[in-house]
């Protein structure tokens, strides 16, 4: 059933999907068509279970169809779905983000994670009085034009468009060094000696698999930032209240000028928000001259269920603790099975996010991912897909584990992985 509604789907929607990686270009085959989830589990159209590591790519951090959040969003329902005016959930839900994130004063909320990145690259911009931005090979920032670059001929030359229909004047102010490579971001400063305004980076870099950031490296980019007049932004789209209650910003002590969210704060529905330091937020419209605007920002829906989720996350509920337990039984599992078959892994693991690199080598960047087995891990990928485990569908791709997930199904999923690792023994 789900070829014959990929086929149906083709000739519809561009490549059968609605985001890239969901069409399985980085394994190969037919990606399941999903009828419904709950719990820790998807149901695809034929019936088949799958126990769910892809968690909505990160905000199912409850697991699906919790009932607090579906109780708030029957409720929210009934008041209505959209009103053009302020409302008290948008208060109360930038109260929370306020009062659990170090770095945050103010916040606005908007419609996407892109959205955010993009709208906290413009406040950069108008607060510093330059252009130019850096950014980091692998992380992902959104799909907005001045963040969809590759790496140009240098260490301290322009970005170039990595997307057909980005100008590259549109990319020609942003730079490009290595993740966890301080040097790199130091030659790039110096080369551009009062124009670069931001640095903007993934704390705990998630689009590449999950690769942690080196020790001092964060506490180096905000001592190059302040020396050098540059705001320092924290994309926390992903790692926004799923690392913990004060975000990866609380875990590493690192407090930046800037932070993106989106994912978790939304509980499953489409959000994205950007806040920071005082005098820079007043700097946006209506408050300031910085103009961003959005229609649905703020929707009544999707700060119900964020809200929702938010309380089941907040202190002193136990639920970190919970996740970590869990996440930490898959990281290790993980790990052993791979010993156990013979097959070089390097597990990565923060928080509820977990991944695993099919290599004997470090991976502290971009280019250590792309030396990895990616083939080997397209065969396991499938060998638990139809044992009823479904991973992200690239190595490029960060597992999230939910409240939702108990030993029970990790333990059972650590043994479709122990017979995938075993069949990639036998075959190395």
């Amino acid at each position: 059933m789900s070829r014959a509604l990929l086929t149906r789907a083709t000739q519809l929607i561009p490549g059968g999907v609605n985001s890239p990686v969901r069409a399985f270009r980085g394994v190969g085959g037919t990606p399941p068509f999903i009828r419904e989830a709950e719990g820790a589990w998807l149901v695809d159209e034929e019936g088949k279970r799958y126990v769910d590591f892809i968690g909505g790519y990160g905000p199912m951090i409850l697991g699906h169809r919790h009932p607090r959040v579906e109780q708030a969003l029957q409720a929210a329902l009934e008041r209505g779905v959209l009103f053009g005016a302020p409302s008290r959930s948008e208060i109360e839900l930038a109260e929370v983000i306020v009062d659990a994130l170090p770095s945050v004063e103010m916040v606005r909320l908007v419609n996407s994670g892109t959205e955010a990145t993009m709208s906290a690259l413009r406040l950069a911009r108008a607060a510093t009085g330059r252009d130019r931005l850096i950014k980091f090979v692998g992380c992902y920032h959104g799909h907005g034009d001045a963040f969809l670059v590759a790496a140009g001929s240098g260490a301290a030359t322009l970005g170039v468009p990595s997307s057909p229909g980005v100008p590259a004047p549109v990319v020609a102010d942003t730079l490009l060094a290595p993740y966890n490579d301080l040097e790199a971001v130091e030659a790039l400063f110096a080369h551009h000696q009062g124009e670069i305004a931001a640095v903007f980076v993934e704390p705990f870099a998630g689009n590449m698999g999950l690769v942690p950031p080196a020790v001092g490296f964060l506490a180096g980019l905000r001592k190059l930032c302040d020396r050098e007049g540059a705001l320092l932004v924290f994309d926390e789209v992903m790692t926004g209240f799923r690392v913990a209650w004060s975000s990866a910003q609380g875990v590493t002590g690192v407090t930046p000028d800037l932070t993106t969210l989106g994912k978790v704060i939304g509980g499953g529905l489409p959000i994205g928000a950007y806040g920071g330091r005082r005098d820079l937020m007043e700097q946006i419209a209506p408050a300031g001259p910085v103009y961003q605007a959005g229609t649905l920002s703020g929707n009544p829906l999707a700060t119900a269920a964020g809200l929702a989720t938010l309380h089941e996350l907040a202190p002193p509920s136990d639920a970190y603790q919970r996740l970590d337990r869990c996440s930490q039984r898959l990281a290790e599992g993980i790990r052993a099975a791979a010993a156990e078959a013979r097959v070089p892994v390097v597990v990565h693991r923060q928080g509820s996010m977990v991944a695993f690199f099919l290599t004997s080598g470090s991976v502290r960047q971009s280019a250590d991912v792309d030396a990895s087995d990616r083939p080997a891990f397209g065969r396991l990928f499938h060998h638990l897909l139809e044992r009823g485990v479904h991973l992200p569908p690239s190595p490029y791709e960060t597992l999230f584990v939910s409240l939702a997930h108990d030993e029970k199904v990790i333990d059972q999923s650590l043994e479709a992985f122990r017979s995938g690792f075993a069949e990639l023994g036998r075959r190395s």
